[in-house]
């Protein structure tokens, strides 16, 4: 495999422990790029996460992660230090994804379960949304993206079509592209690009927790012209092609990543 980036860049990846955060991780170690997982997983969990991790080490790159809550400010300010400690005076973050998955998914209307409450939507465009302009203000104030960089995150169709139980996490993709449009405006004067992969249905504990999760990958299967999911490999290859100099010039967008599934 090629290694195509600079021994001083680095990947941050917020959510790098499983699904898209994850394979993101192994293809951008692949190709040269040192990396940083912040995830938050329960210590059961670890072991396996834990081989994950020793697959990103066997491609020669340098792997930092922190099991940390990335949406507490003192958390953030600690790890950014940590991360500014590792890197020293010449390491930068070439690309930062935003791969998060917290959110209430829960009916606006029901008689039998919990429903919606403000609360709930409160929490979910934090996590999923306003964060990432908080990673990429805290990042910035502290010069440590690369001269040339890129920011990545991950909407779903769920951006404009309603599913049940999905309105908080549906509003805050509908956020966190709107948040992407504006750092790639008011941040392009620094080098920094922004986009979004709006992916298709992709087998993933994520969509696990939805439920109905099953007849959506029914549905999806129909309507696909390839007759399959999306896979997290085929994200994180896309992830990979806007990281590349030749993507320099793609900024602003949302990008979908689903072989043409929302075309029927």
């Amino acid at each position: 495999m090629v290694k195509e980036f600079q021994h001083n860049e680095w990947a941050l990846i917020l959510g790098g422990s499983s699904g898209l955060g994850l394979a993101t991780a192994k293809k951008l170690a692949k190709h040269g790029l040192n990396i940083v997982i912040v995830h938050r997983n329960r210590r059961s969990e670890m072991p396996q996460i834990e081989k994950e991790f020793s697959i990103i080490q066997q491609q020669g790159v340098a792997l930092l992660d922190f099991n940390e809550d990335a949406f507490k400010l003192a958390s953030r300010t600690e790890i950014i230090d940590k991360i500014i400690t590792k890197l020293g005076d010449i390491g930068k973050v070439k690309v930062m994804v935003h791969s998060v998955a917290k959110g209430n998914l829960k009916p606006m209307v029901a008689y039998d379960k919990p429903t919606l409450k403000n609360d709930d939507f409160h929490l979910t465009l934090d996590a999923m949304a306003f964060s990432l302009f908080d990673w990429t203000k805290a990042l910035f104030d502290v010069d440590l993206f690369a001269e040339d960089s890129r920011i990545i995150s991950f909407t779903s169709e769920g951006n404009s079509k309603p599913w049940p139980n999905y309105a908080a996490v549906s509003a805050a993709k509908t956020a966190l592209e709107a948040i992407t449009r504006n750092i790639a405006l008011e941040f392009a004067p620094f080098g920094i690009k922004a986009n979004c992969i709006q992916a298709g249905v992709t087998d993933t504990a994520s969509l696990r927790a939805i439920p109905g999760s099953e007849k959506i990958k029914e549905h999806t299967l129909l309507r696909s012209p390839f007759k399959r999911l999306t896979t997290p490999e085929d994200v994180a290859n896309v992830v990979y092609l806007l990281c590349k100099d030749e993507a320099k010039w793609i900024n602003g967008c949302i990008i979908p990543v689903d072989g043409g599934e929302r075309l029927s």
